[in-house]
């Protein structure tokens, strides 16, 4: 409840004071800031996902800008040697406003990562957008089958089955890419695992469906008990690393990401920015406040 409340009320505080926590887990304002923390952390053996924050546009004009900001981040990213790609929100594109021109914005930027040979990973955002989202992987998986991958939520009921439907695409050239997170939306429990220990349950169960099936699978999780599992099933099916990597946000876990670089695995940090910085921390935290407690412990920690 404190939580909830707490949240409620980080909207209307100083951007300056929200700044204070937001910038351990978001890596600036601009393209520099990005790439700046991109080299950090490529320089202590972990590849990026770089993301331009912002999602639930109003206009198809905002569409375009957004697309033309991952044209040049792109640019920027073949031009800089880092080891990294790019995520992206359907919602920035104009999904639920336009879903053919969202599929021609997406379709561009995915046709230059191909260019540059680079890749691009679809978000999957609240389960209103999961079914639109699924098609249009769909659709640029098949004319990019190297370049593009999806995110898919372990709490959602529906996810294993996606998985199984989405095998029509799979081959051992092109085989399929899945970042598997628990998801962090409120979701009804009519469509959503809503226990820690169901949830997780049914992460290692999709988890086990990729690994069985050949899946490139981005393990994304800040759990340490679901990191051990992973480790298990790895053994278990005999992974190799060239079909696995783990995946954790920035600022998130350090001591847990470190222990997975240790013993040899592939780790890539997710490295949101950008001048929507605001709205995604205040957005983020009404939608779990649980995340108050970590934020308070953060301000106390600081320096």
């Amino acid at each position: 409840m404190l939580n909830t409340m707490m949240a409620q009320l980080i909207p209307f505080l100083p951007q300056e004071l929200v700044w204070i926590f937001s910038k351990r887990y978001i890596a600036g304002i601009d393209v520099n800031d990005a790439l700046r923390v991109s080299k950090e952390l490529n320089d202590q053996g972990m590849a990026v996902t770089l993301d331009i924050l912002g999602e639930f546009i109003f206009t198809m004009d905002e569409a375009k800008r957004n697309t033309r900001d991952y044209l040049e981040l792109l640019q920027a990213l073949e031009g800089s040697a880092i080891n990294g790609n790019l995520s992206l929100k359907p919602t920035m594109f104009g999904l639920l406003l336009d879903k053919e021109g969202c599929y021609s914005h997406l379709r561009e930027i995915v046709s230059k990562a191909e260019e540059c040979n680079t890749f691009i990973r679809i978000d999957m955002e609240d389960s209103g957008c999961t079914s639109m989202e699924i098609e249009l992987f769909r659709r640029l998986k098949t004319a990019f089958p190297r370049h593009v991958g999806l995110v898919v939520q372990a709490y959602l009921k529906r996810t294993l089955n996606d998985l199984n439907n989405l095998m029509d695409l799979h081959t051992e050239e092109t085989p399929l890419n899945f970042r598997l997170c628990k998801g962090i939306y409120t979701e009804p429990a009519a469509i959503a695992y809503q226990q820690y220990h169901t949830i997780n349950a049914h992460y290692l169960e999709d988890l086990e469906f990729m690994f069985k099936n050949r899946i490139y699978a981005a393990v994304a999780t800040h759990d340490a008990c679901l990191v051990k599992k992973a480790f298990d099933l790895i053994g278990q099916y005999k992974v190799p690393k060239s079909m696995v990597e783990f995946q954790m946000l920035y600022g998130v876990t350090p001591k847990l990401r470190q222990s997975i670089l240790d013993k040899g695995h592939n780790m890539r940090v997710y490295v949101p920015f950008g001048d929507q910085w605001f709205g995604y921390s205040t957005r983020r935290l009404k939608e779990n406040p649980t995340m108050v407690t970590h934020i308070v412990k953060s301000l106390l920690m600081k320096g």
